[in-house]
C-alpha cells in the first residue's frame, strides 16, 4: 500500500522518501503528525485514514473510517489530538484519536455550511472552529457547545481560509480573486479590508503571524505576498509556476517560501532578500515610446492615416507599449518574474545579467498537488492530489539545515 524509495542523490532536490498508495479517489488533504512517522489524509472516496510506518519502512492504515460525505478538507491539532473533518455535504465533522492512533472516536457534527466545506482551521485558543464553504460564507461555531456565532456572506465560492489566533482575524480568500479579512467576534464581526491583486480565483493562503505577511496563491499562476504589518499596501509579485498555485508554506527560520502547483511544479523562493514591487499597469491610447496609436483610438488612427496596434506592457517599468518597441524578453527575479516575460527595449537595456541570477529554484513533484504540509523541524514535506497518491518528501536539501533550529510546527 506504500512503496519506500531509497535513492537519495545529491542535488539540492526534494528527495521522494515514501509513496502511499490506496485511496479509490482524490486525496483531498494530508497532514504529517508531529513526532511520530504518520500521515493522516481525507479523500473524495469518504474515508479517514491515519497511516503510520511500519517496520518494513512502509506506511499502512492504522485507523480506516468511512463518513457518509466526500471529505474536502481537515484541521489536525496534534497536542489534544483533536481532528475536524470538512464534508461535501457542509457538515463539520470532530473526532478524537486515541493517543497510540489505532482509534478514533465521533465528538461533534456541526452544521457549517449548506454546500461543501472548502477550507477549515480549529482555534484551541478561542475554541472555535472556522470554516469557509462553497455556500459563499464563512462560518465560526463553538466547539464546546456546538452553537453557531456568527456568519459572513461573500458574493462568489470561499475557497481558502487563514486565521490570526491571537488577534481572531480572518483572511478568506474566494473565487473571484479577492481576499477578505475580518474580525470575527462573538456574535458580530467586521471587514476590515478587501486585498485586490490576483486576476484568477484564490486557492490557497498563509499568514505567517510573526512576521505579518499573508501569502496567496491563485489560478491565475501567481503568487502575491501582501506585507499586512507593514500597513503601506506593499506587495510582492512571484511569477514562475505555470498552472494555478494550490498550496503555499512560509519558513520563518530560514525565509523561504514554498509553493506547489497542479501541474506538480515546487517552487522554493528565497524571501531574504531586496525585492522590488511590480509596477501598475499604465493606461495610455497610444503607445508610450513611439506614440503610434492603439487599435481603438480611431480619431489618431484616422489623422495619421495608420493602423491602429495592439497594446502591451513593459512588466519593468509598467508602460503600455506596442509589439515593436517591446521586441525583447528577460526574466527579472528581483520583481518576481523567474521566467522571461515582455519588457520595453529601453528597460531591456538597463537589465545586467546579474540582474537575471534567479531568486528561486523549481522543482518537479510529478503529480497534481492539490495540498502539502510541512514539518519543518524534520525537514519533511507531504503532498497529494486527484492523482490518488500521497507523497512524503526530504525537503531539508533544498530549504536548508537551519530547519532543525527547534522551530515546530503548528
Amino acid at each position: 500500500m506504500a512503496a519506500e524509495i531509497h535513492s537519495r542523490p545529491q542535488t539540492a532536490r526534494p528527495v521522494l522518501l515514501n509513496k502511499i498508495e490506496g485511496h479509490s479517489d482524490a486525496v483531498n488533504a494530508a497532514v504529517l503528525i508531529p513526532k511520530e512517522d504518520g500521515v493522516i489524509t481525507v479523500s473524495e472516496d469518504r474515508t479517514i485514514r491515519v497511516w503510520l510506518k511500519r517496520d518494513s519502512g512502509q506506511y499502512w492504515p492504522s485507523i480506516y473510517h468511512s463518513v457518509s460525505s466526500p471529505c474536502s478538507c481537515m484541521s489536525y491539532h496534534h497536542d489534544s489530538r483533536r481532528i475536524f473533518i470538512g464534508q461535501d455535504n457542509g457538515a463539520v465533522v470532530e473526532f478524537l484519536i486515541s493517543e497510540d492512533f489505532n482509534k478514533m472516536n465521533h465528538v461533534k457534527t456541526y452544521p457549517a455550511h449548506q454546500n461543501r466545506v472548502s477550507a477549515m482551521v480549529f482555534s484551541l485558543e478561542s475554541e472555535w472552529v472556522v470554516s469557509t464553504g462553497h455556500d459563499k460564507s464563512v462560518s465560526w461555531m463553538c466547539t464546546q457547545s456546538g452553537s453557531m456565532l456568527g456568519r459572513h456572506y461573500f458574493t462568489s465560492w470561499a475557497s481558502c481560509l487563514q486565521y490570526d489566533h491571537e488577534t481572531q482575524h480572518a483572511f478568506v480568500g474566494d473565487y473571484s480573486g479577492q481576499i477578505t479579512l475580518l474580525k470575527l467576534e462573538k456574535q458580530t464581526y467586521s471587514i476590515i479590508t478587501t486585498l485586490k491583486g490576483h486576476e484568477g480565483s484564490i486557492g490557497t493562503l498563509w499568514w505567517d503571524p510573526v512576521q505579518r505577511l499573508l501569502f496567496s496563491g491563485a489560478s491565475d499562476h501567481s503568487v502575491i505576498m501582501w506585507d499586512i504589518g507593514g500597513r503601506k499596501g506593499r506587495t510582492l509579485l512571484l511569477q514562475g509556476h505555470h498552472e494555478r498555485v494550490q498550496a503555499l508554506r512560509y519558513l520563518q527560520f530560514t525565509r523561504q517560501l514554498l509553493s506547489c502547483s497542479a501541474d506538480g511544479g515546487i517552487a522554493v523562493w528565497n524571501m531574504d532578500t531586496q525585492r522590488e514591487e511590480a509596477p501598475q499597469w499604465l493606461d495610455s491610447d497610444s503607445c508610450q515610446k513611439c506614440e503610434q496609436p492603439f487599435f481603438w483610438n480611431i480619431k489618431q488612427m484616422w489623422d495619421n492615416k495608420t493602423l491602429g496596434l495592439r497594446q502591451h506592457h513593459c512588466r519593468k517599468c509598467g508602460k503600455a507599449v506596442c509589439g515593436k518597441c517591446s521586441s525583447k524578453r528577460s526574466t527579472f527575479p528581483i520583481m518576481g518574474f523567474e521566467f522571461p516575460v515582455r519588457v520595453c527595449d529601453a528597460c531591456f537595456d538597463t537589465i545586467k545579467e546579474e540582474d537575471r541570477t534567479p531568486l528561486a529554484t523549481f522543482h518537479e513533484g510529478k503529480h497534481n498537488i492539490a495540498h502539502m504540509d510541512m514539518d519543518p523541524s524534520r525537514g519533511l514535506m507531504v503532498t497529494c492530489g486527484s492523482d490518488r497518491i500521497v507523497k512524503i518528501w526530504d525537503v531539508t536539501q533544498v530549504v536548508g539545515s537551519s530547519l532543525a533550529t527547534g522551530f515546530s510546527p503548528r
